[in-house]
């Protein structure tokens, strides 16, 4: 005779376990930019597949992001942070992206700055170079390379706005078209490398950004690891059009698990190193 209540308490007891490490891998990514399928199974002592069925009920029920080999946090970023805010987040990391950035650049290049943080710490090491020409929409770049005595620095004008402090707009966009850069530095608010797209938080960046893309050679974009965990509104790009991104080592198990097309696009920055110019 098949005991019915035991059957019931055993599938209870299962529920209940379920939606308990579930609970946990929701705390866990309060806490991590990305969580792998291995380090699942490890930690809590499943399978592949019951690793996959927590992450998609708890994609289902809005709590986190699935992506290649794992999950992300659920974090759409409707606009930019202040500039105050981004200006002393990741700190050590925007430096290491910077160096290895700013050793893609070959003396004689013409050099289009897109506006942010990381971007001015790649100027700030571009100042003692040789032979460049520097152009950017950015107005912390502009006075870091005025303030070096750069001699050749053409400032983007348009409609001012403080989110990245920066001009944007019909006016700057026509103005970046006049020009034919060797290399582009892209900021970005977010990357997602499972739909294989580079996002900014404005419609009107996005705008500048692509006009940029447009005229430049060699698109390098500068991404701490915090941009592979969030989502943002307006598409600048495709990763699979770019020259390359370049990170940190907090995002190496996100790359990992990318697909083996957006891997070649990937550097991780090193302190102590720089790229060569391409």
């Amino acid at each position: 005779m098949i005991d019915m209540g035991h059957k019931s308490d055993e599938g209870k007891a299962l529920l209940n376990a379920a939606e308990d490490r579930q609970g946990k891998i929701v705390e866990l990514l309060r806490g991590e930019t990305f969580l792998d399928i291995r380090g699942l199974t490890e930690r809590f002592g499943i399978s592949v597949a019951t690793a996959r069925r927590d992450l998609a009920e708890l994609e289902e029920a809005g709590r986190l992001r699935r992506t290649h080999g794992g999950a992300v946090p659920l974090n759409q970023v409707a606009q930019d942070s202040t500039h105050a805010a981004r200006a002393v987040a990741h700190q050590t990391e925007k430096a290491i992206i910077a160096a290895t950035a700013a050793g893609m650049i070959a003396d004689g290049d013409a050099v289009l700055l897109d506006a942010g943080t990381t971007a001015l710490e790649v100027a700030k090491l571009l100042v003692t170079r040789q032979g460049l020409t520097l152009i950017s929409n950015g107005v912390d770049i502009v006075a870091e390379l005025i303030r070096a005595e750069m001699p050749d620095v053409y400032s983007v004008g348009g409609e001012y706005t403080d989110s990245n402090r920066s001009f944007r707009g019909p006016l700057a966009e026509q103005f970046i078209r006049q020009f034919n850069a060797d290399k582009l530095i892209l900021n970005a608010s977010s990357i997602d490398l499972d739909r294989g797209l580079i996002f900014t938080a404005s419609p009107m960046n996005a705008a500048v950004q692509r006009a940029m893309i447009e005229v430049s050679s060699r698109v390098i974009v500068v991404a701490d690891h915090s941009k592979f965990a969030k989502s943002s509104l307006s598409v600048t790009a495709k990763i699979e059009d770019v020259g390359a991104i370049v990170t940190d080592i907090g995002a190496k198990s996100i790359i990992d698990n990318a697909p083996e097309e957006l891997r070649k696009k990937l550097v991780i920055a090193n302190a102590g190193s720089k790229a060569l110019a391409k």
